[in-house]
C-alpha cells in the first residue's frame, strides 16, 4: 500500500471505533504506572473464574456450579483486580440486579426450564450499549451519566432471552474513540484509564478497551464490544483474547451510541472462538443462527488462504509471530497463497473516509441524543460540544477536535458524502477484499491483527508503532473479521487476523476455531508493571554499576 494509505489506516484504526447504581470510579486523570506498585504477586484466576465461557456453560448445565456462585465470584474478582490490586479500571459500572438475575437463573434450572445455553452466564457490555437494567449508558462521558433509558438494545435482548446475567458495563475509549485526533485509547472522563493486564503501562487499545482487558483478566465469562474501525480487533489483539467483528447488519445497532451507520457493529469478545460463536447465536438479530454448530476444527483442511504479506508490517517480532500462525494453518491442511502487493483503487481515500465518519456521526448522534428517554443535558452534538467546553473534566486529557469538525458536516443526503461513501466502500469491498479473494481464488485473507501495544501516553496521545494488519478493509467494507491469540512477545500479546467476504461470518469463525485448536496460544496476563518486570529484559535495562 502507499504511505498515505498506511498512514490513514493507522490514524483511524482505533475508532469504533446512573449515579445511584454507578460503581465507584477512579479519578479521571491518568495515573503514572508507578501507581500500580502495590501489586502483590500475580492475581491469576482461580476456581470459578478460571474458566472459559463454554466451560462456564458446561458447569452450569451439569450442576457443577450455580449462577449465583459464578456471578459472586466475578464480582469478588472485579473488586480484587479491577478496583484494587492492579486496578485495571476496566469495569465502569456494575448492575445492582446481577445477583437477582443469577438467582432467577438458578431457579429456572432447578425447575428444569433453562432459557438457553447462556442461562446464568455473567456477561459485560461496553458502556455504549443500552440495557433496561438500572445502569446508565454513558459512553464514558459526564454528559450521559444519567442516561438510564430502561431499554434493551436488541443484542442485549437476545442475550437476555437465553438467560444471560448482565453483570455490568465496561470502560471504553470515550465516545468510542471518536472525539479527538489526539485521543488516548482506553481513557474516559468517567472511568479513567483502562490498563492492559499483561503489562500495566501498555495501551489496552480501543475503543472496546474495558471489554478486552476484563476478559483477559477473567472478570466475566464474555463481553460485548463495538467496532467502527478496529475497536473490537485491536483491543482483542493487545489483550490476548478472541474478538469477532461480524458483517455489518448481522447485529442490530439500535440503542447503541453510534458513530457510523455504514460501519458500526457490535461483536463478542471472549477467551475462545467457541465462546464467541455461542454469544453470536444469542446476539445475531438478522435471523441467522448456527454459529456454534458451524465450527469445525478441520475446516482449514484443503482451504486456500490468502496471506497478505503487504500488511505484515516491519516488526521482526510481529512477522515471526504471524509466521507461526501460518505454519500452524499449513500443518492443519490449508493451502497458503502469497499476496505480496496491493494498492487501494481510490483517490482521496483518507479525506473521503473521514467525510463518511464525520457526516454519519453528526446525523446518527443527533438522532440518538434527541431520542433518549432519559433526562440528559444534551440533545445534539452542538449541545455536547458546549457541555464539554464548560466541564474541565471532559477535556483534561485531550480536546474534541473531531466533534468540532463533525458538527460542520452537512446531512446524509449531501452529494459529496454519498460519493465519498461509494468510493471508500468500493475500494475496500468490491475492489479490496472481494477482488483479492477472487483474483487469488482464496476463501479468506490473513494478516497480523495489529502491532505490539505501545505505552499509554497522556502527554502525546496515542503513539503507536508502524501499523501491521489490514483490518481497516473489513471495517470500512463491513465484512467479517476475527482475531485469534498467537501468544506474547516479552509479555505483550499478539493476534492473528482472518477476514472474509460479506456474509462469510460462520466460515471465518470456523477458520479461527481451527487455528485456535492447532495453536492453543492464548496466555494469561502477567500483570507486569512495565518492561522492567520482564525477566529476559530486566537485567539489560537496569544499571550495571
Amino acid at each position: 500500500m502507499t504511505k498515505q494509505t498506511l498512514l490513514f489506516a493507522s490514524l483511524f484504526v482505533l475508532a469504533a471505533c446512573a449515579p445511584a447504581t454507578q460503581a465507584p470510579v477512579p479519578d479521571p486523570v491518568i495515573e503514572a504506572p508507578q501507581a500500580t506498585a502495590q501489586v502483590e504477586g500475580n492475581p491469576q484466576p482461580t476456581g470459578l473464574t478460571d474458566t472459559t465461557l463454554p466451560e462456564a456453560v458446561a458447569a452450569l448445565a451439569s450442576g457443577g456450579t450455580t449462577s449465583v456462585a459464578l456471578t459472586q465470584a466475578y464480582l469478588d474478582r472485579i473488586d480484587a483486580v479491577d478496583r484494587d490490586g492492579p486496578r485495571l479500571q476496566s469495569v465502569l459500572s456494575l448492575n445492582p440486579d446481577a445477583l437477582s438475575q443469577a438467582q432467577d437463573s438458578d431457579d429456572r434450572r432447578a425447575a428444569g426450564e433453562p432459557l438457553g445455553p447462556l442461562d446464568g452466564v455473567p456477561v459485560l457490555l461496553k458502556d455504549n450499549i443500552e440495557t433496561r437494567d438500572p445502569v446508565a449508558t454513558t459512553a464514558g462521558a459526564y454528559a450521559l451519566e444519567d442516561n438510564v433509558t430502561g431499554r434493551d438494545s436488541p443484542l442485549v435482548a437476545g442475550l437476555r432471552t437465553q438467560g444471560a446475567v448482565i453483570l455490568g458495563k465496561t470502560n471504553l475509549s470515550q465516545w468510542a474513540n471518536f472525539r479527538s485526533n489526539d485521543s488516548v485509547s482506553g481513557w474516559s472522563a468517567i472511568g479513567g484509564q483502562v490498563r492492559n493486564p499483561h503489562m500495566l503501562d501498555r495501551s489496552p487499545c480501543g475503543s472496546s478497551s474495558g471489554s478486552g482487558a476484563a476478559i483477559a483478566a477473567s472478570l466475566a465469562a464474555g463481553a460485548v464490544g463495538t467496532e467502527t474501525n478496529g475497536s473490537i480487533i485491536c483491543p482483542s489483539n493487545v489483550n490476548g483474547i478472541v474478538g469477532f467483528k461480524p458483517t455489518v447488519g448481522v447485529i442490530s445497532q439500535q440503542y447503541i451510541v453510534p458513530i457510523s451507520s455504514t460501519q458500526d457493529t457490535a461483536g463478542p469478545m471472549t477467551k475462545t472462538v467457541r465462546g464467541a460463536a455461542m454469544m453470536m447465536d444469542a446476539m445475531a438479530t438478522d435471523g441467522s443462527s448456527g454459529y456454534l454448530d458451524a465450527l469445525d476444527a478441520d475446516s482449514l483442511q484443503g482451504a486456500r488462504i490468502g496471506v497478505l504479506r503487504f500488511a505484515q508490517g516491519a516488526s521482526a517480532d510481529v512477522r515471526e509471530t504471524f509466521q507461526r500462525g501460518l505454519d500452524a494453518m499449513e500443518a492443519a491442511g490449508a493451502e497458503l497463497v502469497e499476496i505480496e502487493d496491493f494498492e487501494l483503487e481510490a483517490e482521496n481515500y483518507g479525506a473521503d473516509s473521514l467525510n463518511v465518519l464525520e457526516t454519519e456521526f453528526r446525523a446518527t448522534l443527533n438522532e440518538y441524543l434527541s431520542d433518549s428517554p432519559a433526562e440528559i443535558p444534551v440533545r445534539s452534538l452542538s449541545d455536547l460540544r458546549a457541555f464539554n467546553t464548560a466541564d474541565a473534566r471532559e477535556t483534561a486529557v485531550f480536546d474534541q477536535s473531531l466533534f468540532d469538525s463533525s458538527d460542520e458536516r452537512p446531512g446524509l443526503d449531501d452529494d459529496t458524502y454519498l460519493a465519498a461513501k461509494a468510493n471508500v466502500q468500493r475500494a475496500t469491498g468490491e475492489r479490496g477484499i472481494d477482488r483479492l479473494m477472487a483474483e487469488n481464488d482464496v476463501v479468506a485473507l490473513v494478516s497480523p491483527s495489529g502491532p505490539m501495544s505501545s505505552r499509554v501516553d497522556p502527554v502525546n496521545g496515542d503513539t503507536w508503532p508502524a501499523w501491521a494488519g489490514a483490518g481497516y478493509m473489513a471495517a470500512v467494507a463491513g465484512y467479517p473479521h476475527v482475531t485469534v491469540p498467537m501468544g506474547a512477545v516479552h509479555g505483550v500479546p499478539l493476534g492473528f487476523s482472518i477476514m472474509g467476504g460479506a456474509g462469510d461470518d460462520k466460515a471465518i469463525l470456523s477458520y479461527g476455531h481451527a487455528l485456535e485448536q492447532a495453536t492453543q496460544a492464548r496466555v494469561e496476563p502477567g500483570y507486569l508493571r512495565d518492561a522492567y518486570d520482564v525477566p529476559e529484559l530486566k537485567a539489560a535495562l537496569e544499571p550495571r554499576r
